[in-house]
């Protein structure tokens, strides 16, 4: 796998994608459980599946964003070194992607701020590190900047079930460290500016306070929608919802918000999990949507 994917630009930011790891585990079906075949022999979509396998390629990265002074990362990955016994793409993972992030020419403790949409195994992972035994935050001179309610979510033991047993996994290992560290900053979900350039938008569904982040630079915007879409099938098809969406109602109207966010406008999507560049823009014609990688 390349190591980065080079410098894009919003405004007067650049972005680039850092990788932890690609997969292609699960079959269309299973990925997204409303999938036609029908859709399957679509020349536009096969470039997005494994050739081995016919599943869905799922990049698994963080977006390294330099904006007014600043180093900051949106979503975390899985991290390396991590017990994820029911979570097995992501167990004991050994990845490269803090040389990634040292090739795009930052290192760990010249990250400003991390941003979170949510707090699953894929998006909080390199939040910590391994070091003598202890985890400890990966970024030590960042602000870490996420949902309270989200954070209160897998806090809370009565939520504890089998969809949600990794995500409290995740919680001690990869946020209770940065509570501990002083370097969270929790914040309520508005669509305000939370800092400086970037707006948390409420996209529940995926988990119950999952959030998109806007990003504003030189007149132009940029969406990062976390895991309100997993494929680009679910553009054309805004209401057919992953397998991973809790609720799965509430997860096909994030997507058609953000869909309509992104089209009226002209964002540049920069998704968590499409393969190829990843990042894309969403156009409208009457009630449908396509999308075209950038």
């Amino acid at each position: 796998m390349a190591s980065n994917h080079g410098w894009g630009s919003i405004g007067t930011s650049r972005v680039m994608r850092i990788d932890d790891l690609q997969i292609a585990p699960l079959a269309l079906n299973t990925l997204i459980p409303n999938w036609d075949a029908e859709q399957a022999r679509q020349p536009d979509l096969q470039q997005t599946l494994d050739p081995s396998s016919g599943n869905p390629i799922l990049s698994i990265h963080s977006w390294l964003v330099q904006d007014r002074g600043r180093n900051i990362i949106i979503d975390t990955g899985a991290g390396n070194g991590k017990s994820r016994p029911h979570a097995q793409y992501f167990d004991h993972l050994q990845t490269a992607y803090l040389e990634r992030l040292a090739a795009a020419g930052v290192e760990p403790d010249q990250v400003d701020l991390v941003l979170l949409t949510h707090l699953h195994v894929d998006h909080a992972g390199w939040n910590t590190r391994l070091e003598n035994g202890r985890w400890v935050p990966t970024f030590p001179n960042a602000r870490y900047v996420f949902s309270r309610a989200e954070l209160e979510f897998f806090s809370d033991p009565s939520n504890y079930d089998e969809r949600h047993k990794t995500s409290f996994q995740v919680r001690e290992d990869s946020v209770d460290p940065i509570l501990d560290a002083g370097l969270a900053e929790l914040v309520e979900v508005t669509g305000d500016e939370v800092v400086e350039g970037f707006h948390f938008h409420s996209t529940p569904g995926h988990t119950p306070s999952h959030v998109s982040i806007e990003m504003r630079s030189g007149g132009e915007i940029a969406l990062f929608p976390g895991d309100v879409m997993h494929h680009p099938v679910q553009i054309a098809h805004p209401s057919w919802n992953s397998v991973f969406d809790a609720d799965t109602e509430r997860a096909a109207s994030s997507r058609a918000w953000a869909l309509d966010f992104a089209a009226e406008r002209e964002a540049i999507i920069f998704s968590s999990h499409f393969p190829l560049s990843s990042k894309g823009k969403v156009q409208r014609a009457g009630e449908a949507y396509s999308w075209t990688f950038v």
